[in-house]
């Protein structure tokens, strides 16, 4: 960013051209700043992101992901094949289904330490 030169011989329309000049820079100063403001949102979850999956060291991230939605749905769900399902056999499908990925996080806690 190099702004322009005021000219030696200071004409009318040097001066207007010089002037013109500067309010473009200005011009093109504040865009930036707009679009860096508008994009800092996106890079801030971008960043959480990728420190969650550094963090936690965690090769599988998107499973932390299926995991909460198949909790929510066994927590939510309203059981449609036996009408009202126990909340003790709630727990135990949601158990089964997530036997796998507790068994891939407490391996990979094992191997850190």
């Amino acid at each position: 960013m190099s702004l322009p030169e005021l000219p030696h011989n200071s004409s009318r329309t040097e001066m207007r051209k010089a002037l013109i000049r500067l309010r473009m820079e200005m011009h093109r100063q504040e865009i930036r700043h707009e679009s860096a403001q508008l994009l800092q949102p996106l890079q801030r979850v971008r960043g959480m992101t990728q420190n969650l999956q550094d963090g936690f060291g965690i090769k599988h991230a998107p499973l932390w992901g299926m995991a909460a939605v198949t909790l929510l749905g066994f927590l939510t769900g309203k059981g449609a094949k036996n009408g009202g399902v126990s909340s003790l056999t709630r727990l135990v499908q949601l158990g089964t289904s997530l036997g796998p990925l507790i068994k891939l996080v407490l391996q990979g806690s094992s191997n850190k330490h």
